[in-house]
């Protein structure tokens, strides 16, 4: 243990720390986004919400013609990459504009963190809720959706209606699920280029969802991107409590009796005889 001790400490003092080289390595990219400011701040209000649909062409463009899925996947990754220093720098200046906050450069290391897939811990009063505003509209410009996710209702209203500001500044369209919510709010909600809830309501909604039969009434689509704050409490803390649904249902149970009644009938497939033959699973 003790020569293993010395030997990660020695590494550390030559290469640095996990978070040194992290830091070597996105340095550079705080600087091309700081290299956008002087442009972005000479433009006009539209000029600045123009930005938006500039950037999901570029996407759109750089993935036309890409059918095979991963593929695309990887492609769109490199150009989120790619555009993700204009993306933070034009967030940065429609803040400025419209909540009077600008991002440090701290809070956008915690963005690129973010958008990485990194877990990004933060101080109290270093703006980990603006931080969020980053990678939340850069995976937003793909049009697949981005999740927000909470701690309670109270923090995720707060955070739709105050961040949400920013949002729809640059032409984006941003939800909130709360509690009270029909399927239909809901569905309403989840079709949002960014919808901010709780871990719970998230979660139920995801069981609900599994437990129909119509497509037409599912409420979330398929994930792409979330961001989760207080994520050590959401995925360690609470996830030691189940999400159970139960409860009376408003469905008519007789085709669950009907399916008892005829399923013990079927015949395993694969049964082959000169008049018949099954090939199926069930018959």
């Amino acid at each position: 243990m003790a020569v293993n001790s010395f030997v990660d400490k020695l590494f550390k003092r030559v290469l640095g720390s996990n978070s040194d080289v992290f830091l070597k390595k996105i340095n550079p990219i705080v600087g091309q986004i700081a290299a956008f400011e002087p442009t972005l701040e000479k433009l006009s209000d539209e000029d600045l919400q123009a930005q938006t649909q500039k950037l999901k062409d570029h996407i759109a463009s750089a993935l036309d013609g890409i059918s095979d899925k991963e593929e695309r996947r990887k492609k769109e990754q490199n150009i989120l990459n790619e555009i993700l220093p204009e993306a933070f720098a034009t967030v940065r200046e429609a803040s400025v504009r419209v909540t009077g906050m600008r991002h440090f450069d701290v809070q956008m290391i915690g963005g690129i963190a973010l958008h990485q897939g990194r877990i990004a811990e933060m101080r109290t009063g270093e703006g980990k809720t603006l931080v969020s505003t980053l990678p939340a509209y850069l995976n937003a410009l793909t049009g697949r959706g981005v999740n927000v996710v909470t701690v309670n209702d109270y923090l995720a209203l707060r955070d739709a209606e105050w961040m949400g500001k920013i949002h729809r500044f640059l032409g984006l369209s941003v939800g909130c699920i709360q509690n009270d919510m029909d399927d239909y709010e809901r569905k309403e909600q989840y079709s949002s280029d960014i919808t901010y809830g709780t871990n719970n309501e998230f979660g139920f909604d995801y069981l609900r969802d599994n437990m129909k039969f119509d497509p037409e009434t599912l409420v979330q689509r398929d994930h792409y991107y979330a961001i989760i704050d207080e994520v050590d409490s959401i995925l360690i803390d609470e996830a030691r409590t189940p999400l159970i649904i139960s409860g009376a249902s408003d469905e008519a149970t007789d085709k669950y009796y009907t399916a008892n009644l005829i399923i013990p009938k079927f015949e395993r497939g694969e049964k082959n005889e000169e008049t018949k033959i099954t090939t199926g699973d069930y018959l």
